[in-house]
């Protein structure tokens, strides 16, 4: 088997005029990511004033399996929104998926607490996850191709890791939240209201990435192309494997995302670190995460995307269990932040030159379809419940090291996902 994907002979965007179809697809993927971030950082604090049991763990593990289960309707976002793209124009989907996105946001931020509202509270807070969970299962797919189709090509893997280095920005406006409102408000103040701040602050951002996205150009290469009719279909039914090879590439990359955002919970629960300090940590890893993407990822247009994934995989797998044993060892906020950064820093070696591989890998027709798919269910399966699968590992094995067992098994699934892309598709 070759490789799929076509570059398009269409006219692209000049480098000077390239910062609006950029800014209209990262706006929407940083608020995104954002808001998971935001949930997932303070989901013991959301767990008491929504989920309050007499088990303070349990209560934990209803916040975490709220957010996993809004993972479970991603791939059916993906599905609609991917194929929406594929079929009537990435800039529709984008404009559709930030619309959606900031009604979840918009519930979770005025949701009353279960003391208030009962059994109704809980549930609205999972109806507004599902809604971010089904714009989100849109966003990978549509904004990456938005951008890279809109590039030259000699800056499209650069372009393209800007998606994930968007991520990391997402991380680290969250987790400055996360460490003022934690070291300036007592745990009263969180739980009456503290919590809500950066939501709120997350609907500011909406309506800038909404103008944005209704006033930019559609992509070169969906205009020259001819749509598919059913791409979901043709995914589906002729490219399965490809499919499969997409989502394997990116198990250890999610995998390692949805791990570093339970950090602060791990570090208050495990290791008696102050959850500010788990911030502090989070708030390092996503600064990495920001800086060294772009960087790779220009790299990786001169050394082989399959080369640097390889090795930053196999880093990984051998390096993650000394270090959860070092930082067990040696419990402090300095060894907390030295393990984060690390998981940060071989991430975003690893996930840099992800988003062009996942989009090479697909043609323009089913591209979005194909990318919003493979995302979204290796998200779900291996990134959502990251969270739920560490608190409960360690639960059942009796051994804070837990988390690094999954994180090796799920390095060792990409290895395998990348060797198979070098040799069935003959991409670099």
């Amino acid at each position: 088997m070759t490789a799929l994907a076509t570059t398009s002979t269409a006219t692209r965007v000049e480098p000077k005029a390239l910062w609006k179809p950029i800014g209209a697809a990262l706006i929407g993927n940083t608020l995104e990511w954002f808001d998971l971030s935001i949930y997932a950082y303070f989901a013991l604090t959301i767990s008491q004033v929504f989920f309050p049991t007499t088990d303070p763990t349990f209560s934990l593990l209803l916040a975490f399996a709220t957010f996993g289960i809004s993972f479970l309707i991603r791939p059916l976002g993906a599905a609609v929104l991917g194929s929406y793209a594929d079929r009537r124009g990435r800039k529709k989907a984008l404009t559709l998926s930030i619309l959606i996105m900031l009604t979840g946001t918009l519930l979770i931020a005025i949701m009353p607490s279960y003391a208030t509202l009962g059994l109704a509270a809980p549930i609205g807070i999972l109806l507004a996850r599902l809604l971010q969970g089904f714009s989100a299962g849109g966003e990978f797919g549509t904004s990456t191709a938005f951008m890279l189709e809109h590039a030259p090509p000699r800056t499209r893997h650069f372009v393209a890791s800007l998606q994930f280095a968007s991520q990391g920005f997402g991380v680290v406006i969250a987790s400055t939240f996360g460490y003022f409102l934690t070291k300036h408000l007592d745990a009263q103040q969180m739980l009456d209201w503290g919590w809500r701040v950066p939501f709120f602050f997350g609907l500011l951002l909406g309506p800038v990435g909404l103008y944005i996205r209704r006033t930019v150009d559609e992509s070169p290469d969906f205009k020259a192309s001819e749509p598919g009719e059913r791409p979901l279909r043709e995914v589906l039914v002729t490219q399965k494997t490809l499919l499969l090879i997409a989502m394997g590439t990116l198990v250890v990359s999610t995998a390692s995302n949805y791990m570093i955002q339970y950090m602060p919970s791990y570090a208050a629960t495990r290791l008696n670190i102050a959850q500010s300090s788990g911030f502090l940590a989070t708030l390092t890893g996503g600064l990495i995460l920001t800086i060294i993407t772009p960087i790779v990822g220009y790299l990786s247009g001169h050394i082989g995307r399959l080369k640097i994934m390889l090795a930053a995989a196999v880093v990984y797998a051998v390096a993650i269990l000394p270090a959860f044993f070092w930082l067990n060892s040696r419990p402090s906020a300095s060894s907390l932040l030295l393990v984060v950064a690390l998981m940060a820093l071989i991430k975003a070696v690893y996930f840099a030159p992800l988003p062009s591989l996942m989009a090479d890998i697909f043609p323009v027709r089913t591209r979005v379809t194909g990318m919003s798919l493979s995302y979204n269910l290796g998200v779900t399966i291996f990134g959502g419940f990251a969270p739920v699968i560490a608190t409960g590992l360690i639960a059942l094995t009796g051994s804070p090291l837990a988390p690094s067992f999954y994180l090796m098994l799920a390095a060792c699934l990409s290895i395998g996902a990348i060797l198979m892309a070098g040799r069935k598709l003959k991409l670099q």
